[in-house]
């Protein structure tokens, strides 16, 4: 069930906020590696339409991907998938 598929992800009978279903989703798709680390998001307005919520929904989950250190967001430039930190002895954390 992907968004390109024309289903929606979020399913609004489930007890939890749709932004976080939201991020869950995106999160699932950087982890797979399905967006790579430095791979552009779409931007907010787009992210919503794919995912068939409002656009205040979409930043929302775009600034809880932020806060998990998932992306990261240059203005004037777009939310990109962050590149995982490593340790000093070149492991990721």
């Amino acid at each position: 069930m992907t968004p390109e598929s024309g289903q929606s992800p979020i399913d609004p009978t489930k007890i939890a906020y749709v932004y976080m279903q939201m991020a869950d989703h995106i999160e699932a798709r950087i982890r797979s590696g399905e967006l790579s680390p430095g791979a552009r998001l779409p931007g907010e307005r787009d992210l919503a339409e794919e995912y068939g919520v409002a656009h205040l929904t979409a930043r929302r989950a775009t600034r809880e991907l932020r806060e998990r250190g998932l992306v990261v967001t240059l203005p004037a430039k777009g939310t990109f998938v962050a590149y995982p930190e490593t340790t000093g002895d070149g492991q990721e954390e």
